[in-house]
């Protein structure tokens, strides 16, 4: 029996990267998973692969195609998940975007797009997931990504930093306010992993002029944390797993850092 035996749980942005990984974290763990992503087709190749290393467990994984800045998408994908699981017991706002730009150059758009995805989409995440453990009774978890970013600002990411502070804030004053549902709000904070997104911050960054060839940001980066490497994402799911579990009952409106020790707040 695993830690989250029958926990029905959303996971967005998990196409790939971090998401997916927690995903199927909190699937080894016995529970049940709803993978959603903006890309639904990819996200559904991700829930099949999931499904085929379960032995063909349809009950455990379903997928959904979501906008986290879109309500009414929002509200389909926790209503499909209850249709599937009966309740939603942890809800993971994990889906984020990111698009370097150096300070002086970033316009309305970029800030807009950002900010939207992270900010917004945070917000309305915790929201429609809290509606629905509060209408089915027995409490929750609400989980947000936040990230190293969320602890202090970088020049050629300022909304990406300025939308992960907004994270920290958005768990505490959710904390604050679902207590008395005992629904708990709580968050990580990723330094550097290898993942899919951090590939495409590294072009990113190479176009706008603040990395001269490719890896360079990230071995930059690297060279601060007092582990002397970047995350994997195995780094990361251990800690995930336990905040979705029963373990951290009583912990509410905190940010954990998985960082190897590159901030220290």
């Amino acid at each position: 029996m695993g830690r989250l035996q029958q926990r029905a749980c959303i996971v967005t942005g998990a196409a790939q990267g971090i998401g997916r990984a927690v995903g199927e974290a909190l699937l080894d763990q016995g529970a049940r998973v709803c993978f959603a992503d903006l890309n639904g087709e990819k996200v559904a190749q991700v829930a099949d692969a999931n499904r085929s290393r379960l032995n063909g467990d349809n009950a455990a994984v379903t997928s959904c195609q979501v906008d986290v800045t879109d309500r009414e998408q929002v509200r389909a994908m926790i209503a499909h998940t209850v249709e599937k699981f009966g309740r939603l017991d942890v809800k993971f706002n994990n889906a984020g975007v990111n698009k370097p730009m150096n300070f002086m150059d970033v316009t309305e758009d970029n800030w807009h797009f950002i900010m939207d995805v992270n900010g917004l989409g945070c917000m309305i995440g915790i929201q429609e997931a809290a509606r629905q453990m509060i209408a089915q009774g027995g409490g929750g978890k609400i989980i947000n990504t936040a990230s190293v970013a969320s602890r202090q600002g970088y020049d050629n990411v300022a909304p990406y930093c300025a939308s992960k502070f907004a994270v920290v804030s958005l768990t505490q004053s959710a904390a604050r306010n679902l207590a008395k549902h005992d629904i708990t709000v709580t968050g990580f904070a990723p330094g550097v992993v290898a993942t899919e997104m951090w590939e495409q911050v590294d072009k990113d960054l190479m176009e706008i002029g603040a990395a001269e060839r490719p890896g360079q940001a990230m071995e930059e980066f690297a060279a601060e944390i007092l582990k002397g490497r970047v995350a994997t994402l195995h780094d990361i799911t251990g800690t995930t797993t336990f905040l979705a579990s029963p373990d951290s009952d009583y912990m509410t409106g905190q940010i954990i850092m998985i960082d190897g020790g590159m901030v220290l707040v």
